[in-house]
């Protein structure tokens, strides 16, 4: 932290955004429509940020993309929820804040040609059965976006890795249906549908993109038209602060030396999470969600949480995280499993060869009780059957494992459960019950254990030509079985934050000039996750949010802000 008082600056605006991500970038929008100055610095070289290598989804209800297809909720609807999600952990004015202004922020996105949007129907709310949870979903998605429109900024958009082999493209929506090419008639001409597309891209050059990516290019678009500039390579060093403790600035590297960056109306701190922290995620993540097999945007190391400390900002949820159950690659890669739980002829035990919670729950769920647990690693279960009919991290149906996943110990196959229950160190008798007590669900078509299979959201990704989407009897050799680790998509807890995402000390007092979104902010969610995208959904709000609040501060010409009425 540095002292703003009586010195110059080498660039000036009226707002700083730190960050590239969904939430930074639309704050820029915001504050250029709001009339503002605006910069966008991001420490990496490509920008993005862990929404450019997300999904993409977008948790916003009463969205105008909603709203056009008849979907209005209530806002008691919608906070009820929210209520029941959040167990009483944040503030109503907060949760409120975000029910209200959400739908502002997608409109204010709308007024760009380049942000257009589509509804992912039957992707569920994660807790449909909550009252006034949604079956049907609230999640939207960016439209595919031809990536070469970006021109020179094309080559520094961050990649993902939800792009198929030729180009291929496919949509939250269309990857549910290509997962079951093997099993319905949909699936088959899904997989029609992904060959055009093939040769379409081919034919016509295009570089198509869909979910995170697709949103971060139209969001680059917009910034372009909007006259904001994007800094790469620029690393936030410290805050400015004035006298009077207010935050006028910041310090950034940028070209190899420090440069100061004034801003006038405030500062938005939109860095990530400390995904990639050690020390961090040592102090602050519970026993067995320390190790880093995060799938968080490499450059999210904490800076604007730590900044925020260093003025006595206060922090809550730092010991949570997006939880993700994961497999780690041979190459290093985290491959997070979404889709896979669903599959039906499949289970997940402990070291003790027992299941220990609904494989099928939303992935937050899951993590959450095999923390608790200590289930650490766990072993994903499966039998020949899903192998033949079901994609598992990213290895298509009928597939074999690759070798290096046999070689490093991460994949087991056997001719017997026993043999396997041996091959990954659990007991076999406890195995072997656990399936054929699985099995027993199987046949029934409900699991009385764990009511895998009740929720809409469990059925989403499952097999929809079974009794009960999501169980099937586990009895063709050879059995296969993969080590599950504790993985996430960034870590939740963050500086806490008012209605207005100020940033707000110890003692409840606000830091004047300093605004936060995203991971860099304690989520709005708590400790759950209402559905698909309500990471980036708020990250979008309260961004939204910080702009339109800084737009009504008042600049005296002398480096003091006056506060609005």
């Amino acid at each position: 932290m540095s002292t703003g008082s009586g010195t110059s600056w080498d660039h000036e605006f009226d707002f700083v955004v730190v960050g590239s991500g969904g939430g930074g970038m639309t704050a820029a929008l915001t504050a250029a429509d709001s009339g503002l100055s605006t910069v966008v610095v991001e420490k990496g070289t490509m920008y993005g940020g862990t929404t450019g290598i997300s999904g993409g989804g977008i948790w916003i209800p009463n969205n105008p993309t909603l709203r056009a297809e008849g979907h209005d909720d209530s806002h008691e609807s919608i906070r009820r929820y929210l209520d029941r999600l959040t167990e009483g952990r944040v503030p109503g004015a907060r949760l409120d804040a975000y029910i209200e202004q959400g739908p502002a922020a997608m409109e204010l996105l709308g007024k760009s040609p380049w942000m257009r949007f589509f509804w992912v129907k039957g992707y569920a709310d994660y807790h449909p059965e909550y009252e006034g949870g949604r079956p049907t979903g609230r999640s939207v998605e960016a439209l595919p976006f031809d990536t070469r429109r970006l021109g020179e900024d094309e080559k520094y958009q961050r990649p993902n890795n939800l792009k198929g082999p030729l180009g291929l493209w496919i949509t939250a929506k269309d990857y549910r249906h290509l997962a079951m090419v093997k099993r319905t008639w949909r699936g088959r001409w899904a997989s029609v549908v992904a060959a055009w597309r093939v040769s379409s891209n081919l034919v016509r050059r295009r570089h198509m993109s869909t979910g995170g990516r697709a949103l971060v290019a139209r969001l680059r678009m917009a910034l372009k038209d909007a006259g904001v500039p994007l800094w790469l390579r620029t690393p936030m060093t410290e805050l400015v602060t004035d006298d009077s403790g207010r935050v006028t600035g910041i310090v950034v590297e940028r070209d190899g030396k420090a440069e100061r960056i004034g801003a006038r109306h405030g500062v938005l701190l939109a860095t990530g999470g400390f995904d990639h922290n050690t020390d961090m995620r040592s102090a602050y993540l519970p026993e067995g969600g320390r190790e880093n097999y995060s799938a968080g945007a490499r450059e999210n190391t904490g800076d604007g949480i730590s900044a925020g400390l260093k003025l006595g900002a206060a922090l809550d949820f730092m010991d949570d995280a997006w939880w993700m159950p994961s497999v780690r690659h041979p190459s290093g890669a985290v491959i997070p499993l979404v889709s896979e739980r669903c599959i039906p002829p499949s289970l997940i035990v402990s070291s003790h060869g027992r299941r220990f919670t609904n494989e099928s729950a939303p992935y937050v769920n899951f993590v959450h009780d095999q923390l608790e647990g200590k289930h650490v690693p766990a072993w994903f279960v499966m039998d020949a059957k899903a192998r033949a009919r079901y994609p598992f991290a990213q290895i298509l149906p009928g597939m074999p494992f690759p070798r290096e996943f046999y070689d490093k110990g991460l994949a087991h196959r056997a001719d017997s459960i026993a043999e396997l229950a041996a091959a990954i160190g659990v007991p076999a008798d406890e195995l072997t019950a656990t399936v054929e007590r699985f099995n027993g669900f199987a046949r029934t078509g409900k699991d009385t254990d764990f009511g895998r299979g009740d929720s809409a959201y469990d059925r989403y990704y499952g097999d929809p030509t079974l009794k009960n989407p999501n169980l099937d009897e586990i009895v063709k050799a050879p059995f296969y079985a993969v080590r599950i680790e504790v993985g996430d998509l960034g870590t939740k807890g963050g500086l806490v934050c008012d209605e207005h995402s100020r940033v707000l000390r110890e003692d409840g007092a606000v830091v004047d000039g300093l605004y936060a979104t995203g991971n860099t902010s304690a989520p709005v969610m708590g400790g759950e996750y209402a559905g698909p995208g309500a990471t980036i959904g708020p990250s979008i709000t309260f961004g939204y949010i910080a702009a339109r609040h800084a737009a009504t501060r008042r600049d005296n010409g002398q480096g003091q802000t006056a506060k609005p009425a």
